[in-house]
């Protein structure tokens, strides 16, 4: 019987099989791979990351293998194990496609079952220079029989072998249906690899150093960082420290002989951790140790202890310098410095990142390794002393333990090791490719490269997405995760330990929240954990979306100068809020509204009032079409809205009552974009001086008309309030006064008498209504600088302040008239008044010799006499070295002398005038420049202090936690308030050179 014909499949193209070389099928054919029986080999490759390189690979290896290919050949047919693992290897990474073709025969290493075991390690990377045991040496210390410049051949390929073994069996899932070997066995492998390594490197140093005696020292090599947690990267540092019995030269020479053979071998060993870093010394004895870590030691440094482990050479001693220091690790959380050391340590790691980079850095972004890192350790840190289970290395290891122990949730742990080992297998695969050391994803447009990782990461199409999409999607949700996660890893067991969320989780002990809130930067954790109670006690919804909002607003409330007055401001402002349905939600949904209200009350004492009584502010720290809306107001705006609302009012106490509503909206609005960095110097002192002008104006206003009204007549006279020192330069910070003068101009047919009474009367109405008690920051209305002081009239005439001005003015009171500016009331009139004084304060020729002798004087003693006893002269604000007054007065002088000259110098602003001056070449650039730099940080660290302390002061403080607030509030990038406070007196001290020469002349 004749049987018809089997239907034979088909050869799949080069272009099916993920082919795009236009020479593959070429390949193919060369490699006799185009016929059907191929079939299985062709969908293994089409299934490798890289299909090109892969098959360039195998023609190169059939060119280098000559007759022996058929072997290989056979067994890639006939063995799916190693056709996976080869296929997967030579398609991952070029540098084991090369090592491979360099010596082919190594290919049968491939089809070993199981991995070697440590003590195989060992003993196959000795056996490459043939060492053998050394007598009396300890179970690690060996002696090479090839020690010269071959060994480190021998040595390096001996290493590749094994590594290309373990990433054969890794990637192997990537073609074929193998098991996937898990995150930890890859990483305790290249640890015992690495400690095989620095052994056989230790039998080449012995051999190099004593060539002909017995090694006298005794030698331990201590791993640390991911080699001592066993946990290490296909590429990566070693980080080493070396003990000795005794630290003499020939063990200093043995520990540097081992990092040059294991450097040039296998890998960069790097004994930065040592004590007092690379300039400390290579070796040291263990009691030398012990002194350093007692006396001198960061936190840093032992929270790099965390994870020493003995690795080879006199196994021994390196367990003596363990059981030495781990008790010392174990107090670090209770140093003083513990907080500020660890909040320094994880902005420096965050730095260290371009910002262009974050979201393509897997070990250093945000979101990224370093943070599960820095995270767990810091919890081991916290806590270690009181659970000894907490006393593991590795990171999955510890979060296991953290979950074990209730300072972590189960759920959350086990979320977080999933992320933490998905791009940990990125990153092995990144270094694999070349085996270069790398953290960096390939850029966004880089598509080939996308293409080839998502493919040795084992990514696959979901149906939806190809395997890049799917790629794409898993880093971003992972580095969500790890953002999220890194939050609640903190926060959500404090919850937990104050209000039960979950029923199956463990409860976190009283003490043990207290020592995590304290390690948090809190100073009462206590009182902290009362407060999470009133939060999360809430009734209803309001209760859970407080629990959900709090692991989150508390990290960032832990970066701020001052988290315990910010969790009690945030406290008070969410019970003053209790009825506002919206604050909640805003906090829920707007996460940009949610981080710079936990920023503004944890650094300022001067708002958390303000947005109590002002809380549509907080809806204004979201961000609008046009940027923050905080920023978007305009300052002129604000005052025509104050102004036109009083209006509405006919009595007074209503009228300022809502001024005083608006202000503090404004208030609140200003200082929150100022202490968020969203305003300059400048920009501040303008709007702060608009609403003050605003509230005047709408006070004198509403007394006037109360005052025609009671009478039924027109007032009698005209009214105007001139602006003074910082209000008439618009220069105005947090806690200025306003000083003025009121000037009145009896209407025709009014009686003088009657005029200028009726217009004390408003003036004192002004005064008293704007100064009456408030809990909004005050509104001190000062005319101390009228004529003849207090002792003078309250108001007087235009005609009076001319005969006054023109006959009795002091030069103290011609140098005031130079920040007259019209500011409220008739704005002719106050035209009027600046238009007489222009001929006091700008005198044709200039002020006379005499005149500016008097300046001087009544300035130095201004200097001797109010500057507060026990105020520091250096670091005063106000009246300091090199402070406001200095470069104020040296500027009027410079205004006094050449207003006449220059026509730009008629203006009331500092910086406005000392911009003239430098137009009109009347100082140098450079002195300017000085000056000017010397006014905004005078300026800026001034109004920082109200901001911090909540109430006007001048003196900045010495070290410590106020002053590093005001140097964050300050604008300084980083919390170091000494470096901000050297940064001050610098300034002031180059501009108080330049004061010296120019106005003391």
């Amino acid at each position: 019987m004749v049987r018809p014909p089997t239907a034979r499949p088909a050869v799949p193209g080069a272009g099916r099989l993920g082919l795009l070389e236009p020479t593959a099928a070429d390949s193919l054919r060369e490699l006799a791979w185009d016929n059907v029986e191929s079939i299985p080999l062709l969908w293994a490759l089409s299934r490798s990351p890289d299909a090109d390189l892969a098959l360039l690979t195998l023609v190169r290896l059939r060119e280098k293998l000559g007759t022996d290919w058929s072997a290989l050949d056979s067994a890639l047919r006939a063995e799916t194990a190693l056709r996976g693992r080869l296929f997967a290897l030579i398609g991952s990474s070029k540098a084991f496609a090369d090592h491979l073709v360099a010596d082919p025969a190594v290919w049968q290493s491939l089809r070993r079952r199981e991995l070697p075991d440590r003590a195989e390690l060992i003993a196959d990377l000795l056996a490459a220079v043939g060492a053998r045991p050394e007598p009396g040496g300890g179970p690690m210390l060996h002696r090479a029989e090839i020690h010269g410049p071959e060994s480190i051949a021998l040595l390096r390929k001996r290493y590749r072998d094994q590594l290309m073994l373990l990433a054969a069996i890794d990637l192997a899932a990537t073609v074929e249906n193998e098991p996937v070997l898990p995150y930890l066995q890859v990483g305790r492998h290249l640890s015992d690899l690495a400690d095989a390594a620095l052994t056989a490197a230790l039998a080449v140093a012995v051999a190099r150093v004593c060539p002909d005696r017995p090694v006298t020292s005794r030698l331990g090599v201590i791993a640390m960082g991911k080699c001592g947690a066993r946990e290490l990267n296909y590429v990566s540092d070693v980080d080493l420290v070396f003990v000795a019995e005794p630290a003499d030269t020939e063990a200093t020479r043995l520990a540097a002989e081992l990092m040059s053979v294991a450097g040039n071998a296998f890998f960069e060993v790097d004994a930065a951790l040592r004590p007092e870093g690379k300039a400390g010394a290579l070796v040291r004895t263990l009691e030398s140790h012990v002194a350093y870590y007692k006396r001198w030691s960061r936190t840093w440094e032992f929270q790099a202890l965390l994870k020493m482990r003995p690795a080879t050479g006199d196994l021994e001693l390196g367990e003596e310098y363990r059981a030495a220091l781990l008790p010392m690790v174990w107090n670090a959380a209770e140093r003083s410095d513990f907080v500020t050391d660890v909040q320094a340590m994880r902005r420096r790691v965050e730095d260290l990142v371009p910002a262009d980079m974050r979201e393509r850095e897997l070990k250093l972004g945000h979101g990224s390794l370093r943070d599960v890192e820095f995270a767990v350790q810091l919890l081991q840190l916290v806590h270690g002393k009181a659970d000894e289970k907490l006393h593991v290395q590795g990171t999955v290891e510890a979060l296991a333990a953290l979950a074990d122990g209730g300072y972590v949730g189960r759920d959350d742990a086990a979320n977080l090791t999933a992320s933490y080992e998905f791009l940990r297998l990125l990153e092995h695969r990144l270094q694999l490719q070349r085996l270069k050391r790398t953290h960096t994803l390939p850029a966004a447009d880089d598509e080939e490269g996308m293409r080839w990782l998502a493919r040795a990461a084992h990514m696959r199409p979901d149906g939806r997405q190809d395997a890049v999409g799917v790629l794409q999607s898993e880093i971003k949700r992972n580095a969500m995760r790890v953002r999220r996660l890194h939050a609640k890893l903190f926060y959500r067991p404090l919850l937990e330990s104050v209000a039960r969320l979950d029923a199956d989780a463990q409860r976190l002990s009283p003490e043990a929240a207290v020592r995590q809130l304290a390690a948090l930067g809190y100073v009462a954790p206590e009182h902290a954990l009362g407060h999470l109670k009133a939060l999360t006690g809430e009734v209803g919804r309001k209760g859970r979306i407080q629990a959900l909002l709090l692991p989150t607003l508390l990290e960032w409330l832990g970066d701020t100068p001052n988290p315990d007055a910010g969790l009690l401001a945030y406290r008070r402002v969410s019970e003053g809020l209790d009825d506002e349905i919206w604050f909640l939600r805003e906090l829920r949904d707007e996460s940009a509204v949610a981080q710079r209200l936990m920023i503004v009350l944890g650094s300022s004492a001067y708002l958390p009032d303000l947005l109590i009584n002002a809380p549509e502010t907080i809806r204004m720290f979201a961000d609008g079409p046009d940027g923050p809306l905080l920023t978007t107001t305009k300052p002129a705006e604000v005052g025509s809205r104050i102004v036109a609302a009083v209006a509405r009012y006919d009595d007074p106490r209503r009228a300022v009552a809502t001024a005083r509503s608006l202000r503090r909206h404004e208030l609140a609005r200003v200082a929150s974009a100022d202490v968020l960095g969203m305003l300059d110097v400048p920009a501040v002192c303008r709007s702060l001086s608009l609403v003050w002008v605003a509230v005047l104006e709408a006070a004198v206003q509403a007394v006037i008309r109360a005052s025609e009204l009671e009478q039924g007549e027109p007032a009698p006279a005209d009214l105007a309030v001139i602006g003074m020192g910082r209000l008439g330069g618009f220069e105005l910070g947090y806690g200025s006064d306003a000083d003025v003068l009121f000037v009145c101009d009896p209407r025709p047919g009014a009686d003088e008498t009657i005029a200028v009474k009726w217009a004390i009367g408003v003036a004192d109405q002004v005064q008293r209504l704007l100064g009456a008690p408030s809990t909004d920051p005050p509104l001190q209305v000062d005319a101390g600088l009228r004529p003849e002081g207090r002792n003078g009239a309250l108001v007087r005439t235009l005609a009076a302040y001319q005969a006054y001005y023109q006959q009795w003015a002091q030069p103290w009171e011609v140098q005031a008239l130079l920040r007259a500016h019209q500011v409220a009331g008739d704005q002719d009139l106050g035209v009027r008044f600046l238009r007489m004084i222009d001929a006091v304060r700008y005198p044709a020729g200039g002020v006379s010799p005499e005149s500016v002798r008097e300046i001087r004087r009544i300035k130095a003693r201004v200097d001797s006499e109010r500057l507060p006893r026990g105020a520091n002269p250096a670091t005063h604000t106000k009246l300091g070295r090199g402070g406001l007054a200095d470069i104020e007065w040296t500027v009027q002088l410079l205004q006094l002398r050449y207003a006449d000259e220059v026509p730009e110098l008629h203006n009331t602003s500092t910086l406005e005038s000392l911009d003239a001056i430098e137009r009109a070449e009347l100082l140098d650039a450079t002195d300017v420049g000085l000056l000017r730099d010397a006014w905004l940080t005078a300026t800026k660290a001034r109004n920082a202090l109200v901001l911090v302390r909540g109430k006007p002061a001048d003196q900045l403080p010495g070290p410590g936690r106020l002053l590093s607030a005001v140097a964050r509030v300050a604008g300084w990038p980083n919390d170091d308030g000494s470096e901000f406070l050297d940064h001050y007196m610098r300034v002031t001290r180059r501009a108080k050179t330049v004061v010296e020469r120019v106005f003391g002349g």
